[in-house]
């Protein structure tokens, strides 16, 4: 898709929802210092945060784009290093916003299992299981092709030894799944260290049924 130049409110409006959600990621515990990345798509522009910059010294002045091939579009700093990664989800999905964390939890749990646990019916937003990305060294496009693999038929991943990926329409969404991810990897891994106990997990068509529901979720749906 063509770049088609952005009006300077649209630009404005999207950078500083971006820097607004970067600086959450930091106060909810989601990442540590500059660690972690968040990105938003509109048409063929992509802003990202950039690479080193603490968040809370971000200003509008600071907006970066480039084009789904990771060229330049406008912007003076240097993109975060999981450039390669945004993009790639970009272009394999419908994605309009990508966030990328380093969730203590989520992070714990990819070290430990090939996909999360079913705890929660919750995973049938994130499009069922919620499976682990191989690593690779990060900035990668080996990491980029592992996340991808990852998320067929997914909205949202592990990275082993890494964190978490998750993609959506909107980015309130994205960082919303996000979250839920997080919270979801803390109960299965407050639950499985019961001693003597084994945490009961839901079907894969459990996880389905709730999946289907929680598409006519929230306000939009009357009943």
């Amino acid at each position: 898709m063509e770049s088609t130049p952005l009006d300077r409110e649209t630009r404005e409006q999207a950078w500083d929802e971006l820097v607004a959600t970067a600086r959450r990621s930091v106060a909810d515990g989601l990442v540590v210092g500059t660690s972690g990345n968040v990105s938003v798509r509109i048409g063929g522009t992509v802003l990202v945060t950039p690479s080193g910059v603490p968040y809370d010294r971000l200003t509008p002045a600071d907006a970066l784009g480039v084009d789904l091939d990771g060229h330049r579009l406008f912007g003076a700093l240097k993109p975060t290093s999981e450039l390669p990664m945004h993009l790639s989800v970009y272009r394999a999905t419908d994605a309009a916003a990508v966030v990328h964390t380093h969730a203590v939890h989520a992070t714990a749990v990819s070290t430990l299992v090939p996909e999360l646990p079913l705890v929660h019916y919750m995973a049938g937003d994130l499009g069922g299981p919620v499976r682990v990305a191989d690593y690779a060294l990060y900035g990668s496009e080996e990491l980029a092709a592992h996340v991808r693999h990852a998320l067929r038929d997914r909205t949202a991943c592990l990275l082993r030894n890494h964190g978490t990926l998750t993609y959506a329409d909107t980015l309130a969404r994205a960082y919303d799944r996000t979250a839920q991810l997080e919270w979801m990897c803390r109960v299965w891994l407050t639950a499985s260290s019961v001693p003597g106990r084994t945490p009961t997990l839901l079907s894969a068509e459990q996880v389905a049924e709730a999946g289907r529901r929680l598409q006519g979720y929230g306000q939009g749906v009357s009943g």
